[in-house]
């Protein structure tokens, strides 16, 4: 838990200088494509800053999830192959280094995409279910991009107006709660991670 402590220490202390936004939105970007932790402490931390700028840190962190979305459908597309079926040095790397990526999962995704097409994209969007495994598939596997966009914007639009909304109306007492649990939650937020991957193969 000490480890989780001073990173979500270390994201929350952008908050606190003129760069909030700036790191906000190159959080989300590398989120939706390769990092692992989600920008949404930084999104509680701006919004209990200045609440009256709730909505336009939500929207700052949906276009820039969006862009990163299309960054790691771009990885997938461009840079995912050798040749057919032939993994990349990249794809190695991310199998090596994305806890819970391996090629089982990168194909059986293959199957969600089949069967659910613009709803598994907004459930990974919206969900604790791992977005980069959706986005870099979806680049991947040549899905429909406008489908994939529009799935993306829903699904991180809710998701993002839904916190900023929360904080917005309820404010420091959630800061508070974070504070005072946070060992608990940083377990059950690992819990749902992994949930989220255990979820896509149950789905499949």
């Amino acid at each position: 838990m000490q480890f989780l402590r001073k990173l979500y220490d270390w994201v929350l202390h952008w908050s606190e200088t003129q760069y909030g936004a700036a790191a906000l939105f190159v959080l989300a970007f590398a989120e939706a494509s390769f990092f692992p932790i989600p920008p949404d402490a930084l999104l509680i931390a701006l919004v209990l800053g200045s609440r009256e700028k709730a909505f336009k840190f939500a929207l700052i962190c949906t276009a820039a999830s969006v862009a990163g979305a299309t960054a790691g459908f771009g990885i997938g597309h461009y840079l995912w192959w050798d040749s057919p079926e032939n993994f990349s040095a990249l794809a190695n790397f991310f199998f090596a280094n994305v806890p819970g990526f391996t090629k089982e999962l990168f194909f059986n995704v293959r199957n969600l995409y089949n069967e659910w097409n613009f709803w598994i994209i907004f459930t990974a969007g919206f969900t604790p279910i791992p977005y980069k495994v959706f986005t870099i598939s979806g680049g991947a596997f040549d899905i429909n991009f406008l489908l994939f966009i529009t799935a993306s914007v829903v699904g991180r639009g809710l998701r993002f107006f839904l916190v900023a909304g929360l904080i917005w109306k309820f404010g420091e007492q959630i800061r508070t709660f974070i504070d005072k649990y946070f060992n608990t939650l940083a377990i059950l937020f690992t819990v749902l991670l992994i949930g989220g991957f255990v979820a896509i193969k149950y789905l499949i």
